[in-house]
């Protein structure tokens, strides 16, 4: 679970554009893009665990999924890639689903969810890990957003914001060849640069640590 760039309501022909790499142990072992649910729920799916970081149904409804980077863990916890599946199994509006999600929020270790309904064009944002707040959700506004281990638009090292400021050029490009296209956002896709742990671990005290006192903290 690792970074998304995403245009939602913002574009002349499509409601969502969505570019998402997972990041996982390769010895994590994953189901392929197929229909699964009775043929209900498209998306890759994590055997462990059984759950997804991405996936949509015939609905119209999509959900994706990333880990908050954080020091400690709680242990057990439940997984994160259920939330995707729950929701689209639901019926709930994104809203409702987030709703529910923040009242065992405490029983999960930190995720960042986006859950959408592309026929009623909504979409929400929901965390447990922003900085002084148990849960927190937001309706998404349209235009172009970038997350990853951290909150939804946070300045993170893994954020590559030229990439994102080629998908925002790319996303608004409505005579490219659809296949072009397609092409192009693989290869932005494929950047394999790495960040080292030292910057992420640093982020990572800066985002989430609470403040010593009023006056003092990050």
């Amino acid at each position: 679970m690792c970074i998304s760039v995403f245009l939602w309501q913002a574009h002349p022909l499509y409601p969502l554009l969505l570019l998402s790499n997972r990041d996982e142990y390769l010895d994590r072992e994953t189901e392929p893009l197929k229909w699964w649910e009775g043929g209900k729920i498209l998306g890759g799916r994590d055997v462990t665990a059984g759950g997804t970081w991405l996936a949509s149904s015939r609905q119209g409804r999509v959900a994706f999924v990333t880990n908050v980077r954080e020091v400690n863990s709680i242990s057990p916890a439940k997984s994160r890639g259920d939330l995707p599946v729950r929701f689209l199994q639901s019926y709930k509006t994104p809203l409702e689903f987030a709703e529910e999600v923040g009242n065992e929020a405490d029983q999960y270790n930190g995720f960042n969810l986006l859950v959408a309904d592309i026929l009623s064009k909504n979409m929400v944002y929901v965390t447990n890990r922003l900085k002084g707040e148990s849960i927190y959700m937001t309706t998404v506004q349209p235009g172009v957003h970038v997350v990853s281990n951290a909150s939804l638009d946070a300045p993170w090292p893994k954020h590559a914001y030229h990439e994102a400021e080629q998908c925002e050029s790319m996303f608004y490009q409505e005579r490219v060849e659809r296949c072009t296209q397609c092409v192009r956002f693989l290869a932005i896709l494929e950047v394999a640069r790495h960040c080292a742990s030292e910057r992420l671990m640093c982020r990572c005290l800066y985002m989430f640590m609470m403040p010593l006192s009023d006056n003092v903290g990050f």
